[in-house]
């Protein structure tokens, strides 16, 4: 895959951010975990490695939630406004983007469902896309 380099924002505008890497995969997550902290039937995630994110504007309003009994779901966001923002688990060269807070086109298509077992009956299906029960084989 070719590097790229992505721009992104919060919803409030207050938080703007750079990513530069390669996109290795990019899924719709079905886990209760997903659904709670987006709201919706699944959180459509990018994942970059090697990556580095950078913050343009707004460091100081981004908030972070771990939760407690996780090994490593933590919820990024600005704030002010409360949308997600992506993140960089510390001395790592992986970013977690929430594809929802770029700014421009992803460099690549969603390739699957994953965490379908916990699908929401209501969420949506019927794209086409392979679906796995946990984690897409690598």
């Amino acid at each position: 895959m070719s590097s790229s380099l992505l721009t992104g924002s919060c919803l409030c505008g207050a938080v703007k951010y750079e990513v530069a890497g390669d996109a290795k995969r990019f899924y719709h997550c079905h886990c209760k975990r997903c659904r709670k902290a987006t709201g919706t039937g699944h959180a459509s995630n990018l994942f970059l490695q090697p990556a580095t994110l950078r913050w343009l504007s707004g460091e100081e309003h981004i908030r972070a939630f771990k939760v407690p009994d996780a090994q490593r779901f933590t919820n990024q966001f600005c704030g002010i406004c409360g949308a997600r923002l992506p993140r960089q688990p510390q001395g790592s060269d992986l970013v977690f983007l929430p594809a929802g807070s770029l700014d421009v086109e992803p460099p690549i298509a969603p390739q699957a469902r994953i965490f379908a077992n916990s699908r929401a009956s209501w969420s949506c299906t019927g794209d086409g896309l392979p679906v796995y029960p946990e984690y897409a084989p690598t």
